[in-house]
């Protein structure tokens, strides 16, 4: 088997176990029935994972990396900080106010059991290396509070990802004026005064 079949396959294998996590969750999910939804044989999905655990750790991988890809988009470190978090914070309510698919990515996410495996977290830190550094430069600078960057990220984007889901599910609408207000309580929340 080739390199690129091997990839296909495995990356079919990780769709398919994503699409049927967006669908039932995690719980209910058998490597049957991710095979039959890939159309492999069961026993081809362990050449590519040792077992499910190590399947879930690979979907989410795979889910965190598009995700980290679209937030970071158009970001660099020589813009302004409060470029780059307007940046990032546009970057998620246009990819969950746009792609209803990709609120669905986020909830299987967070859906996922958290891993205990320490190279998959690095791994995911990694990823979104861009808003560890908005983070860390931020703080050097004495812009930024001094909290976990876990907590800047709720105080600041997770409201981008609450927002975009009820905008795009129709519970209300935001208009420009609205949305550059909200980006401005989001940014106020974690600079200092």
């Amino acid at each position: 088997m080739s390199r690129k079949s091997s990839v296909d396959k495995q990356v079919q294998i990780l769709t398919a176990a994503e699409k049927l996590i967006a669908e039932s969750g995690f719980q209910g999910l058998s490597m049957q029935k991710v095979a039959n939804e890939a159309g492999v044989a069961a026993g081809t999905i362990y050449r590519y994972f040792s077992d499910k655990e190590d399947l879930l750790n690979e979907v989410r991988l795979h889910v965190a990396q598009r995700i980290a890809t679209a937030v970071q988009a158009g970001v660099n470190d020589e813009m302004p900080l409060e470029v780059r978090f307007r940046t990032m914070w546009l970057n998620i309510w246009n990819l969950a106010s746009s792609n209803m698919s990709a609120l669905s990515n986020r909830v299987q996410y967070e859906s996922l059991p958290v891993t205990n495996d320490k190279k998959t977290r690095e791994l995911e830190r990694e990823m979104f290396a861009q808003v560890e550094r908005l983070f860390t430069e931020g703080q050097e600078q004495g812009v930024i509070k001094q909290l976990d960057s876990r907590v800047l990220f709720v105080l600041s984007f997770e409201a981008s990802v609450t927002l975009s889901r009820k905008h795009a599910l129709g519970f209300y609408q935001l208009d420009d004026a609205a949305l550059d207000a909200v980006i401005e309580a989001s940014w106020d929340a974690i600079i200092n005064h």
